[in-house]
């Protein structure tokens, strides 16, 4: 049996390489520059969507599905634009066969989103962070400067020890201890017990009472009452911490899969832009 090999009457340049580094460089390049500046819109239109009054501006809840939405669409436009110029930057492969064009213009578009992406966590993390931080701390200064001066924990210490008009505390009580004394050591233990479960042991919430009775006036059981109540809106709190970082990184997911789509998608049509191939309805390999 003959076996006929048939090649391409207009030859493959072999020296040329498959792999367009400048063109992808490019192409990260401007997304990640328009990554930052999305960011930064975002950042203003958010601040413009939230008000410290009651009844104005959006909820909590409303702006964080907005701010995870939002964070896909830059992902989207950005990586778009990048992946589209890499593939239209890039020099025409002489010979190469349509489908194969199509393939490494798809690789283009997923090697620049690959790139802008290391370059945005690496390069311009810092600038991200720092437009995110402000818009935060425009919304609540006072608020941001707390948290970045104090240990979280000492928020319940505090509500642990408060004390009102009704539960004041007597001469006696008043001469108990050192209050700051009393404060750091329901800290020490409230961290650790907390690093370790999660909770507080059933033998440092009685400690914790005994103590905060002395200090408040109240009743043992009274204080044993309130240790509870502050526990568990503490690990209330966690919980909602929790949940609020899980769904932070699923819209992370949701924009990194979807960023790579864009960018793989609009490099095959700039890629066919170049080698005037394009259809102009759909995303399909044509011959010449």
């Amino acid at each position: 049996m003959e076996i006929v090999e048939r090649t391409d009457a207009r030859g493959i340049d072999m020296s040329l390489s498959g792999v367009s580094w400048a063109s992808i460089a490019a192409g990260a390049a401007v997304a990640a520059a328009t990554s930052l500046l999305l960011l930064a819109l975002g950042a203003g239109l958010g601040l413009s969507s939230i008000s410290p009054w009651s009844d104005s501006g959006v909820s909590a809840s409303t702006f964080k599905t907005g701010a995870g939405i939002y964070l896909v669409i830059v992902a989207v436009m950005s990586s778009a634009i990048g992946g589209y110029l890499a593939a239209r930057l890039r020099s025409r492969w002489t010979g190469v066969h349509v489908h194969e064009s199509f393939f490494r213009d798809t690789a283009h578009g997923l090697t620049a989103w690959a790139f802008a992406t290391i370059v945005s966590a690496a390069v311009l993390g810092g600038a991200a962070t720092h437009i995110t931080a402000g818009a935060a701390s425009g919304v609540a200064p006072a608020a941001a400067q707390a948290s970045s001066s104090a240990n979280p924990s000492q928020v319940y210490v505090d509500r642990l020890f408060r004390t009102d008009g009704a539960a004041a505390p007597t001469q006696n009580t008043q001469n108990a201890g050192n209050n700051d004394a009393a404060r750091a050591e329901v800290l020490r233990l409230w961290v650790s017990d907390f690093q370790r479960g999660n909770d507080i042991t059933a033998a440092d919430r009685t400690y914790m009472a005994r103590v905060i009775s002395a200090q408040t006036g109240l009743s043992q059981a009274d204080a044993e009452k309130r240790v509870t109540d502050v526990v568990t809106e503490a690990k209330s709190a966690a919980d909602e911490a929790r949940k609020a970082a899980a769904k932070l990184a699923f819209w992370m997911t949701a924009a990194l899969l979807f960023g790579a789509f864009a960018a793989s998608l609009a490099a095959v049509e700039g890629g066919q832009h170049r080698d005037g191939t394009w259809t102009d309805n759909r995303l399909v390999p044509r011959a010449w």
